[in-house]
């Protein structure tokens, strides 16, 4: 997915006709790609922005049964979440996806510990524990040993359960590159401006390159909108009535150093709304989440200063050393696209997904949550079927590793040989490993010619220069923003928010991506623009103040139409 493939990825959108082409770069689009490339089909995808620019670089990170959803008793929707975390730790992404472990600190008596603890059985018994331990039930004293951070009032006791993780839009990325190894056409910045018809049908789509303005038809028998809180827009453009409505709830998260709360294992606390999770994070804990409607821009949801006091507030209830927004280093907040209900609060309505054939040759599909990502890819190709000619194959994805994943077991085991064989600590080379698998040699091959490349990013010493330098070079990133945000996590896991390494980073890339001194210089004003206004945003205290602040910061595509309808 570098820039030579980039160009030859055009020259395919205008020159074949594809089976099925797929709008949107989410996870659920990147999932449907690889679901239809690896059953034969001729696939192409189209993203305007990045790879997991929207709700699928800014989930809780985490791979999960949902363990609240048992008391909403949809038990068919957690026992497939529970099976697709297995197959992500077992089998589709062991270098990605890792177990965490989690405290339920109890503070009921008498009921709270049978309830919860049945509770856990279910999720144990529906497939959640054949790859992390089973629940371990604690006494007060045994959780304080495990949590030391939590108020000795805020328990009674404790029962301690895994669920999985993984850098969300990492994961998004390996799962598009999977599809473009599989020979499907993955391209970013690449806008649908118009639907193209047949008669009644779908037969297409016009696409927009928004880095250099040219445009082309891309024919196809069948197309996928899975584009999230933005389905209504793609079909208010295509024409068509569709079958059910997104609503965005907004869901805000904050990073904190790992040393502010002392902790063995994450946390999950009820809130009066939903719950409240403490994740570990590298060197960090994410903590969050909200849950409230949004109405206004759907590229860049803001977090408010309320947003980050409720937060604050409810993980502060149980902590014994409180948390100030000064011990925040980073903030994001994210859109789950959820299917629209009557009068309902957002945090009630169903996590299950809908698919729909809106019109022949068009098909849309939304909801859901991302552990399930794969079957709702698998679902929405099999869809798009009915248009497109000839006996489909079905669906095997729960068979296909993600690209570095083969031989990622063995390499852990060799982690102290390859440390030896370039020069790194062999915590580097872990790091490494759990971000790109067995395509590490790939990655550290390139400092062959540049020994530099294996020095620390300045300003962001987590990350090897040669991480920046491989996210241009092979994994599709066009823009500044990219690297900092998506390809690495440098946006939210440093005070400063990827300033510090904003220049040396635009200037490391420039050489692949054919950057004279004037793009440089205008790749880092939009990114440090973005961080500042999200920094503004974050002290406003409505939705509509942090909006108006956030949406004024400067696009890195400027080309971009919004909205497309």
């Amino acid at each position: 997915m570098g820039p030579l493939e980039r160009e030859e990825s055009w020259r395919r959108l205008e020159t074949e006709t594809f089976d099925v082409v797929i709008v949107g770069g989410g996870v659920v689009g990147v999932g449907a790609a690889l679901d239809a490339a690896t059953r034969g089909l001729r696939v192409a995808l189209v993203e305007a922005r990045d790879l997991a620019s929207g709700t699928s670089s800014r989930s809780s990170k985490l791979f999960h049964g949902g363990l609240r959803y048992l008391e909403q008793l949809e038990f068919g929707l957690v026992r497939e979440a529970l099976r697709e975390r297995e197959l992500m730790l077992n089998r589709i992404a062991p270098h990605l996806v890792k177990p965490v472990a989690f405290l339920y600190p109890l503070t009921k008596r008498v009921w709270e510990r049978p309830y919860t603890a049945a509770g856990l059985f279910l999720y144990d018994s529906m497939g959640g524990r054949r790859s992390v331990p089973g629940q371990k039930h604690l006494t007060k004293a045994g959780a304080l040993r495990m949590v030391p951070a939590l108020k000795r009032d805020a328990l009674i006791g404790g029962i301690r359960y895994f669920d999985a993780q993984a850098d969300d839009a990492r994961h998004t990325m390996m799962v598009g590159r999977t599809a473009a190894h599989y020979g499907a056409v993955v391209r970013t910045s690449t806008q649908v401006v118009q639907f193209l018809r047949e008669a009644d049908r779908v037969s297409g789509v016009r696409v927009k390159d928004v880095e250099d303005g040219r445009e082309t038809d891309v024919r196809a028998h069948a197309v996928i909108n899975a584009t999230g809180v933005w389905t209504d827009e793609l079909q208010r453009l295509a024409g068509s009535r569709g079958r059910f409505r997104v609503r965005a709830s907004k869901g805000v998260h904050i990073v904190v150093a790992r040393d502010r709360i002392v902790s063995e294992s994450g946390m999950i606390l009820r809130t009066e709304k939903s719950v409240l999770f403490v994740i570990p994070w590298r060197n960090h804990w994410i903590v969050g989440t909200t849950d409230t409607d949004w109405n206004l821009d759907l590229a860049h949801p803001a977090a408010t200063r309320a947003d980050i006091d409720y937060i604050l507030e409810h993980v502060n209830s149980v902590l014994a050393t409180p948390l100030t927004h000064d011990d925040i280093e980073g903030v994001y907040a994210g859109l789950r696209p959820l299917l629209a209900g009557e009068n309902e609060s957002t945090s009630k309505l169903s996590r299950e997904h809908a698919v729909a054939r809106v019109s022949p040759g068009l098909v849309a599909i939304a909801g859901g949550k991302y552990t399930t990502y794969r079957v709702m890819g698998a679902d929405a190709v099999d869809a798009a079927s009915v248009d497109v000619p000839g006996r489909i194959q079905p669906s095997i994805t729960d068979k296909v590793p993600l690209v570095g994943a083969d031989g990622y077991h063995a390499l852990v085991n060799q982690a102290d040989q390859l440390a030896t064989r370039y020069g790194l600590h062999p915590y580097r080379v872990r790091h490494l490993l759990d971000r790109y698998g067995s395509l590490v040699h790939e990655v550290l091959g390139l400092s062959r010619d540049n020994p530099d490349l294996l020095k620390p990013i300045p300003g962001s010493p987590d990350y090897l220069q040669v991480e920046a330098y491989y996210a241009v070079s092979h994994e599709g990133a066009l823009h500044l923003e990219d690297v900092l945000t998506r390809r690495t996590r440098i946006s939210i896991e440093y005070p400063h928010r990827g300033v510090e390494s904003a220049e040396p980073v635009a200037r490391l890339v420039a050489g692949v991506l054919g950057w004279d001194e004037e793009r440089i210089k205008h790749e880092v004003e939009v990114y440090n623009s973005r961080v500042e206004a999200e920094r503004e945003s974050q002290t406003k205290p409505n939705d509509e103040s942090a909006d108006g602040v956030r949406s004024a910061a400067p696009e890195a595509r400027p080309q971009l139409i919004e909205p497309v309808s």
